[in-house]
């Protein structure tokens, strides 16, 4: 096949025409669109396109599509399920070339044009990357990732004027702050002339921020801004600001709404290139959320829409978990009155990493299918969850339509599933403290982080009503009121948006606590179902990768039969109320 490159300059960065014929013809530009158009053509033909009869132009929703790693230099990952980390081990840098090559093509493929590589969680020796001594090996990653356009962002302490720098504060208003992010900004672009900018967690779990010094997180990030301003780099600052040092007695203090509370009143004082990094939920990727009220309501400011690719709640790639159907769900979600998420056209999209040194990349071969997934819609907010699946499955196992439809409808199910088993209804944080895999009821009930279900012998859930913590008053009024009512507020998110007595009855006519009994026992057995599926694609698959996700299934069973009768058991003993149907729940 025979392909023509054109340079057209009616085109958006990165966007490309593909048109067929005896000789494809692939316009773009820039060379960063003329590379995703060659890599979508490889896809289009790989799932079963014929070239010469294309006719595409795709431009990208959103400017920037980011990963964020959360790699410590001393080789581990947080919230990674996937090995080690790729860039770093022992306190220095350690990446294989080869690797790291094959990593960019992946994340160009399917469009991911940014990679944040340490941790915002900056608790090791990763402060000083911008310091002279790291940064010629840092220029050297730059190098590798380059050839394929995924730039470099660097997360960086606020307080690094003191950590780094050794000055006697971080104050934004200091004239020597100011100059000393002045000249770390120079030294770093000397470095990496396409660094895309700055990630900074502020004020967050013990990150230190502007607020300790009486300033406002506008005031912390403009000086970065200023500082990045004349080499064109950006300021990603996340939003996932809160008080994490509740008192579980405080019933007044809600965690959802913590975000909106910080940011929307400062709503136009952010500098141009300070773009707010805000969690697609409004707590912390739980497995049913509404969208965070922060996404809509922000329209003077630059916003990022930041998923969680990792399966941090979400079964950490044991358990069989596709993000596609909850982020298709959440991006045609109304957050303005006519407007989905998707509708608002965010400036950016980030997403957590699941990936890590493993040879398969994820851990669980199929956990892969997020990673795509993420680069899809970051691209393209409109696509749904089938097809996004179904071309990744094809694209990963080939033409086989029993192995390809088999899995595809597993992943679209996958969600579902673990719901049934999990926390109900839009109630989180029923995990196990730390780690977060597997359940413990009351793990963060009476815990500093916010995280509470409330839950009594009569009734279950928070009242975030205009009756109690009134987070939907966060939400245009039209919104709202979807929320303020059981009758419209979507199932999945009754408990979190209302406290409700265990004999309330849902839409299908079972009462609360029959739904919690049902569902517990349901997902356990769709989880067996699974594993029967999955063997019947043995003969189909590879060895290797059959017995890799096999042992993850099995190992899902277990976490599922322990949620289960976890717990039925703590509502039965909670509510004395027997289950319906008779089923054995643990006294």
């Amino acid at each position: 096949m025979n392909i023509n490159y054109n340079t057209d300059g009616t085109l958006p960065p990165d966007a490309f025409r593909i048109t067929g014929g005896e000789t494809v013809t692939i316009a773009s530009a820039d060379g960063a669109g003329a590379l995703y158009g060659k890599l979508a053509l490889e896809e289009k033909i790989k799932l079963g396109a014929d070239a010469k009869t294309l006719d595409i132009t795709s431009v990208p929703a959103a400017k920037n599509r980011i990963l964020n790693h959360w790699d410590n230099m001393d080789g581990t990952v947080e919230r990674g399920y996937a090995g080690g980390s790729l860039f770093f081990k022992n306190g220095d840098f350690a990446w294989d070339p080869k690797r790291i090559e094959e990593y960019a093509k992946m994340l160009a493929a399917v469009g991911i044009n940014g990679i944040s590589i340490n941790n915002v969680n900056l608790r090791d020796d990763s402060r000083r990357l911008i310091t002279e001594e790291r940064l010629p090996q840092l220029a050297e990653l730059a190098a590798a990732f380059r050839p394929y356009h995924v730039r470099l962002i660097i997360a960086v302490d606020f307080a690094a004027p003191k950590t780094v720098g050794g000055l006697p504060t971080a104050d934004s208003f200091d004239d020597g702050v100011i100059a000393w992010w002045r000249e770390t900004a120079a030294r770093v672009y000397a470095h990496i002339p396409d660094l895309m900018g700055f990630l900074v967690k502020a004020d967050s779990e013990f990150q230190a921020g502007p607020a300790a010094l009486g300033r406002t997180q506008a005031d912390g990030a403009n000086v970065l801004a200023a500082a990045l301003a004349p080499h064109g780099g950006t300021v990603f600052w996340r939003c996932f600001v809160y008080d994490c040092l509740q008192d579980w007695r405080d019933t007044k203090t809600d965690r959802p709404k913590a975000a909106y509370e910080h940011f929307f009143p400062l709503d136009g004082a952010f500098a141009e290139n300070v773009v707010l990094q805000i969690k697609i939920g409004p707590v912390d990727f739980q497995v049913n959320e509404p969208v965070s009220p922060l996404l809509g309501a922000l329209t003077k400011t630059r916003r990022a829409i930041e998923f969680q690719v990792t399966q941090e709640y979400t079964g950490q790639q044991i358990d069989l978990y596709a993000h596609a159907v909850p982020w298709t769900r959440a991006l045609k979600t109304l957050v303005r009155p006519g407007q989905t998420l998707a509708q608002t056209r965010a400036d950016t999209v980030v997403g957590v990493s699941n990936v890590g040194n493993d040879a398969n990349w994820t851990g669980n071969p199929l956990a892969l299918a997020n990673l795509y997934t993420f680069g899809k819609l970051a691209w393209d907010p409109t696509l749904g969850a089938e097809e996004i699946l179904r071309d990744w499955a094809t694209l990963t196992f080939g033409n086989d339509a029993a192995v390809t439809g088999t899995i595809t409808e597993m992943l679209l199910q996958s969600h579902d599933v673990f719901a049934k088993y999990t926390a109900p209804l839009g109630i989180g944080w029923m995990v196990q403290p730390g780690h977060h895999y597997g359940v413990n009821v009351d793990g963060y009930e009476y815990m500093k982080w916010g995280t509470y279900h409330r839950a009594a012998h009569d009734a279950l859930g928070v009242d975030r009503t205009s009756r109690g913590t009134n987070l939907t008053a966060q939400y245009p009024p039209e919104i709202a009121a979807v929320y303020e009512n059981t009758d419209t507020c979507p199932q999945d998110l009754l408990l979190f948006f209302h406290r409700l007595p265990y004999s309330f009855r849902l839409k299908n006519g079972a009462t609360l606590i029959q739904h919690i009994y049902d569902t517990h026992f349901e997902g356990v057995e769709d989880v067996r179902r699974f594993i029967a599926t999955w063997e019947t694609l043995e003969p189909r698959l590879q060895p290797q990768l059959f017995a890799v996700v096999a042992e993850r299934f099995g190992r899902q069973l277990e976490n599922a039969v322990e949620w289960r009768d976890q717990i039925n058991t703590y509502f039965h003993r909670l509510t004395g109320i027997p289950d319906e149907k008779g089923r054995k729940i643990y006294d």
